[in-house]
């Protein structure tokens, strides 16, 4: 359920073809154990949702150094998706890739059939669009599996409290679930996060986050085509409707929101933010969406400090990916602009230059990579019998960053609280779906879909 096709270069595919394998030291202790499961040394994979995010993520588990893992089922809404996933992922694992065509499913009850290929304490990758993680997270736990699952994990209160829910579920069972905010993995930042909660700061007063540039080519919806129906098309061009995927604000920004939030140690209790659309053509043709544009966000911390996150999607404007925190002793970059946003570092004072550097993150090239990284770590938990559940944070991260995008969407102050305890959901019957279902959202006779009006329609539409 994506938009993307499984050879199409995204971060996440790019990094994990390129790079060298990482982390494979997470893994020393764990090395020579036997990984039972269900009576076998081998764990099987299931991926539902064959998209770039997918396949990303498959040649993550597939890559992990000293396991025996197998790809044996695949799931998609789309034909032909789960085919060219599987063919593309042989290429570079044959010995790996087990998915004989009757497990290569399609259809919105192909997650079902894809997870029942797989025995208990075995692995499903969830990487659909948002709004059905939790209808696929609630049969994972039926099945007993262990779990990794894409960002955002829900869109809207309703779903997050849901999600919750759902997960105590899973720890009762004990079972065994990443999410994928990889900057947690990072491990140059989890040296800046052990040096700011040893003082180094100080007291952190402010955090800034930024992401620019132009437009993703998935992101850029056209109008739709002839062939495909109103809901097939939405749930092909996710990233364009909110009740898909949060929007590009949800999709785009929750790494920032989330490792700022870390450094910070806290949540926001509430945010204000502006945003607008400025225009909507390119030389590739009028884009239709829900999106924004541009989005600046004010968070506000229970003891008064702030995070201020700016985005941008406007092809030929200044681009700019990094994040940055400030204490009462001094400040850090956070997230660099390259290479996974390696380097951290931190500085005297708040002039970030190399005169004030105090510390530089290094990292062995073998553990640069947080994608693999966050594999490596699930794996070896799944080994040792350790405890690892990712998705209380991950419910949390993604209702921060929805609380940002509907504060500038709606034009209105939004609290932590209210969010959660909200009524509003925006597809209370995504369980429901069939290819004959209507659409959640509807086209007006322009060919335009609604998008926010702040002032005029205040939380209950966005």
């Amino acid at each position: 359920m994506s938009s993307q096709q499984p050879n199409a270069t995204t971060r996440r595919s790019f990094l994990a073809s390129t790079g060298t394998l990482a982390a494979a030291s997470v893994l020393a202790s764990t090395a020579g154990a036997q990984v039972h499961v269900a009576g076998s040394d081998t764990i099987r994979i299931a991926l539902v949702g064959c998209g770039g995010r997918g396949g990303g993520a498959a040649t993550n588990a597939l890559s992990v150094p000293n396991a025996s893992i197998e790809l044996v089922a695949v799931a998609d809404v789309f034909e032909g998706k789960p085919e060219a996933m599987v063919d593309t992922l042989s290429e570079q694992f044959a010995k790996k890739v087990n998915v004989p065509k009757d497990h290569q499913f399609v259809g919105f009850g192909s997650y079902r059939k894809a997870m029942d290929c797989l025995r208990p304490g075995d692995i499903v990758i969830l990487t659909t669009p948002p709004a059905f993680r939790w209808v696929h997270y609630a049969y994972a736990i039926e099945k007993g599996l262990n779990v990794f699952m894409e960002k955002p994990v829900s869109v809207d209160g309703p779903t997050s409290k849901r999600m919750l829910e759902l997960n105590e579920r899973a720890k009762a069972k004990n079972l065994k679930v990443g999410v994928g905010l990889m900057s947690r993995h990072n491990y140059g930042m989890r040296q800046l996060k052990k040096r700011i909660e040893d003082g180094e700061l100080g007291d952190l007063i402010l955090l800034r986050g930024y992401r620019m540039h132009a437009p993703a080519a998935f992101f850029r919806s056209l109008p739709k085509p002839p062939g495909i129906t109103e809901l097939m098309y939405q749930i092909q061009r996710f990233h364009s409707f909110l009740w898909a995927s949060g929007g590009n604000f949800s999709d785009f920004n929750i790494h920032i929101v989330d490792h700022l939030c870390w450094m910070k140690g806290a949540w926001p209790i509430r945010a204000q933010a502006v945003g607008g659309r400025h225009y909507r053509e390119s030389s590739e043709g009028v884009y239709i969406d829900q999106n924004f544009d541009s989005y600046s966000v004010e968070y506000s911390f229970e003891d008064g400090s702030k995070m201020f996150f700016d985005g941008r999607c406007i092809p030929d404007c200044k681009i700019l990916y990094s994040s940055f925190a400030h204490g009462s002793k001094g400040s850090a970059v956070v997230s660099h602009s390259g290479d996974c946003g390696l380097p951290s570092s931190t500085y005297k004072g708040q002039v970030m230059n190399q005169a004030n550097r105090i510390w530089q993150s290094d990292i062995p090239q073998a553990e640069q990579d947080p994608y693999q990284n966050e594999w490596n770590e699930l794996i070896a938990a799944i080994a040792a019998g350790n405890d690892y559940n990712e998705v209380d944070t991950g419910v949390k991260t993604s209702l921060v960053t929805s609380m940002g995008r509907m504060a500038a969407h709606t034009g209105q102050e939004i609290s932590y609280d209210g969010i959660l305890n909200g009524d509003f959901e925006f597809a209370p019957d995504v369980d429901k779906m069939t290819f004959d279902s209507p659409a959640p959202v509807l086209a007006g006779p322009d060919g335009k879909y609604p998008v926010p009006m702040p002032g005029q329609k205040k939380m209950r539409e966005y």
